[in-house]
């Protein structure tokens, strides 16, 4: 990237990154990354509430998933010692950072579904 006619890079991780967005995007890229940060964005929730609202998910890519972001630092894990063992996700404080750029990308994703598509009310 270039900043003020000078050049800089990030190194994370054993990766170069020449432009903030790629980092950006290294953290929450994909398709389901950003979706099932969006669904935690108030509160948390179980494995099973996340998957209900996200029917088009497998059970094996939202765990994959999950467990990307908690490395990543972006969620918590919450294990409560109960019979059957609960399991809750949230943000951390970093993954919050993260609020304003879902609601920008959301933001921007209802204005062209509403200009190029049609919306429609589920009804179940």
């Amino acid at each position: 990237m270039i900043i003020e006619g000078k050049e800089y890079r990030f190194k994370m991780k054993d990766k170069t990154y020449h432009c903030a967005l790629d980092v950006t995007m290294n953290f929450i890229g994909g398709k389901w990354k950003t979706v099932v940060l969006w669904y935690l964005r108030k509160e948390s929730k179980r494995f099973s509430e996340l998957k209900r609202h996200i029917p088009d998910i497998t059970e094996k890519m939202l765990s994959m998933q999950l467990k990307e972001l908690e490395k990543d630092g972006i969620l918590h894990r919450k294990v409560y010692a109960e019979v059957p063992p609960r399991v809750e996700y949230s943000l951390t404080q970093e993954g919050k950072t993260l609020l304003p750029v879902l609601e920008a990308l959301a933001s921007w994703g209802r204005y062209m579904g509403q200009k190029y598509g049609i919306v429609e009310e589920v009804k179940d």
